[in-house]
């Protein structure tokens, strides 16, 4: 099993900043791909940024150049700093780690960016 725990989720003006965290933990030996997703009203959950635990990155061309994603192995946890925020970024958040065969979702956290 794997528990996924976000946090850094908050209200913020156009154009600010936020750091999202996700920590895994659990009966972890090691973890490959961490992700992040957001979802907002009435739309499908996309995909926002993946880092393998060698460091290579992908992400949406959405927030290229505006969202990092980086990770700490020896933590097991994965970052999002985004900046520049636009109010269309607003959206639940979702952490995903794929392992041993299945997703592992967090609980989500609430990013709301006002004009």
């Amino acid at each position: 099993q794997v528990q996924l725990v976000e946090s850094g989720g908050g209200l913020v003006q156009a154009g600010g900043s936020l750091r999202l965290s996700c920590a895994a933990s659990g009966s972890i030996f090691s973890i490959n791909a961490m992700g992040w997703y957001r979802q907002a009203p009435g739309k499908k959950r996309e995909l926002v940024a993946v880092i393998t635990s060698g460091g290579s990155t992908s992400s949406a061309d959405s927030v290229k150049g505006r969202f990092t994603i980086s990770r700490d192995n020896a933590k097991n946890t994965v970052y999002l700093q985004m900046n520049s925020l636009k109010p269309e970024d607003t959206a639940v958040y979702y952490c995903k780690v794929p392992y041993t065969g299945r997703d592992y979702w967090g609980q989500g956290t609430q990013v709301t960016v006002s004009s």
